[in-house]
């Protein structure tokens, strides 16, 4: 059995998403977020961030941490710079785990679990919760998004793959 965490970064909510089983076969999962208050400055938001995800990884022992690439809009260039900061955290707190750590670009995880890479929100939602066959909505989205990140994760999921990491 594998277990594969899945992480969607966000500076307000980073979405975790946690998928336990082998192939295609989910067996369980379980799902939230870390949330940070804008009052905050932002390093004590990245190292909350950082500490809350860095214990969970401990705690939970993945065999493998699949984070949502970054992007950048051209009319919103400081979002792309905050989300690159979160990610970093993200990345160091896997890396000092020892977990290897994949990254997927967003419209590859929407072209793969909903067939259009260019989704919305609700329509991965919708796809990851059929998947999962979960009856209610997955709430945050950044939940249902790191869900999606971490199915990817196991189907992916080769223990050759990841030796040397």
């Amino acid at each position: 059995m594998v277990k594969v965490i899945g992480v969607d970064p966000g500076l307000a909510d980073t979405g975790i998403g946690i998928i336990m089983g082998t192939g295609l076969t989910v067996d369980s999962y379980s799902f939230g977020s870390i949330s940070t208050h804008k009052d905050v400055s932002l390093p004590v938001r990245l190292d909350m961030i950082y500490s809350q995800l860095n214990q969970l990884l401990k705690q939970e022992a993945p065999d493998l941490m699949v984070v949502e690439d970054i992007f950048s809009l051209a009319r919103n260039p400081k979002s792309g710079i905050s989300l690159g900061k979160v990610t970093g955290a993200i990345l160091l707190a896997g890396c000092h785990a020892a977990i290897p750590v994949i990254e997927i670009p967003v419209r590859e995880a929407k072209k793969i679990l909903s067939g259009n890479g260019n989704a919305g929100k609700e329509q991965l939602e919708k796809s990851v919760r059929y998947l999962l066959k979960h009856n209610s909505p997955i709430r945050p989205f950044h939940a249902s998004d790191a869900l999606a990140l971490a199915l990817i994760g196991l189907y992916r999921f080769d223990t050759h793959a990841f030796n040397d990491k």
